[in-house]
């Protein structure tokens, strides 16, 4: 065999060759015949398809995605950005972004305008069906089913991200027996950053879910934690336990209306919050105890917060009121239920707090509530604010209401 080094003109007669032979360029290739034709995996144990489910882009908009190859129809939906992921309200309009198939079944859309920096929950619609993120990693449960979540990042939602460089408290799910009830009862519970190892004794706040969330959706969608250690760390809350009870009971004759439910209120009064003393290191005086909710839990709020004063020196109200649909005759059934415990209130109320939405459809009971704190002399802070009935909402009334908190 020559040792000679190929020359330029024997590589390029070599070449000719192969071509004549009838070898195919390295262009024109086919990909082998086992290639994936598809995005889902292929085979036991096979790696999860490589593609972001969901992409915050440089300007800010959203692209989802999602591998359905048998789909025929897939949509994306929110509760939170119905500005730029419409809701289906009114009726007859779009409810969700349909999304585009490729070759592979992979399914995609972006969004038209940005997302705010905040914290959503999300799905998939996947002919017709609901499904959570299949590659996502953070959820959060709503009444009934499960969204995902997703957190566009940006110094607007600051407020309520986690930050490495502050001090976390830790977030727990406890079960309680209701003797109210007869069952077993599920709550959220954050005690803040140093509680595990101090000894001390703190406040607590009952933190109350809306209708169509669970006691999950506070931490989950809410960040109520996140919120907290923020604040705490930059000095302007009191460190303090956050109790978040399941706002709904089992449907039966006392426990059916889910803004006046006395099964509620038997349970929370007289089986958790006994319960969250017997268990964690807290202050159990009414200066050092307070309750707040949003929509249902503000309701919750209204009805077993706000009346009893022997309990509670400390009262929050978002997205809530009395006097639905210009029903003055529920004021007055409430005052005279509960006019005591309103006398009651105007002495000994430390904090009165009450936000609402410009644009809330529940925005009509705003004046009718505040005609109560002010027919009985209760000193208050109204918040008004722009949007309606969501989180992004939910999220700053907490931050603007805790530092209020046992000063």
């Amino acid at each position: 065999m020559s040792s000679k080094p190929f020359s330029s003109s024997r590589c390029v007669r070599l070449a000719l060759a192969i071509a004549a032979a009838g070898a195919v360029p390295v262009a024109a290739q086919q990909a082998p015949a086992d290639a994936p034709k598809t995005c889902a995996p292929q085979g036991f144990m096979a790696p999860p398809p490589a593609y972001k489910s969901v992409e915050v882009l440089p300007d800010g908009r959203v692209t989802f995605r999602i591998c359905a190859p048998d789909a025929q129809a897939v949509k994306v939906t929110s509760s939170d950005i119905a500005d730029v992921i419409p809701m289906g309200f009114p009726a007859g309009t779009p409810n969700g972004l349909a999304m585009t198939r490729d070759g592979m079944g992979l399914w995609s859309v972006t969004t038209d305008k940005p997302v705010a920096a905040d914290n959503y929950r999300f799905a998939f619609n996947v002919d017709g069906v609901k499904l959570p993120d299949p590659k996502g990693t953070t959820y959060s449960e709503e009444r009934a089913g499960t969204n995902s979540t997703f957190e566009v990042p940006g110094a607007r939602g600051d407020f309520q991200t986690y930050r490495h460089d502050v001090a976390h408290g830790t977030v727990s799910t406890i079960e309680y027996w209701s003797n109210t009830l007869g069952i077993k009862r599920r709550a959220h519970v954050y005690t803040p950053p140093g509680y595990m190892k101090d000894g001390k004794s703190y406040p607590v706040l009952y933190l109350v879910h809306g209708a169509g969330d669970s006691d999950d959706s506070w931490t989950s969608v809410g960040h109520a934690n996140y919120i907290l250690d923020n604040l705490i760390a930059s000095g302007k809350a009191k460190p303090m336990i956050v109790v978040m009870p399941n706002g709904h009971t089992p449907d039966r004759p006392g426990g059916g209306n889910m803004l006046a439910n006395s099964d509620f209120g038997n349970d929370f009064i007289k089986d958790l919050i006994p319960y969250v003393e017997a268990n964690f290191r807290t202050i159990d005086t009414a200066d050092a105890r307070a309750m707040a909710g949003l929509s249902m839990g503000g309701a919750h709020t209204i009805q077993n917060g706000l009346t009893h004063p022997e309990l509670f020196h400390s009262i929050g109200i978002f997205s809530m009121g009395l006097g639905m649909g210009g029903n003055l005759d529920q004021v007055t059934q409430y005052e005279t239920a509960n006019d005591a415990a309103l006398q009651r209130d105007a002495k000994d109320l430390k904090v009165l707090y009450y936000a609402i939405g410009k644009e809330d459809f529940l925005y009509g009971t705003s004046a009718p509530t505040r005609g109560i704190f002010d027919k009985y002399g209760m000193k208050y802070t109204y918040h008004e604010s722009t949007g309606g009935h969501t989180w992004i909402n939910w999220r700053r009334y907490l931050e603007d209401f805790a530092p209020r908190l046992f000063k």
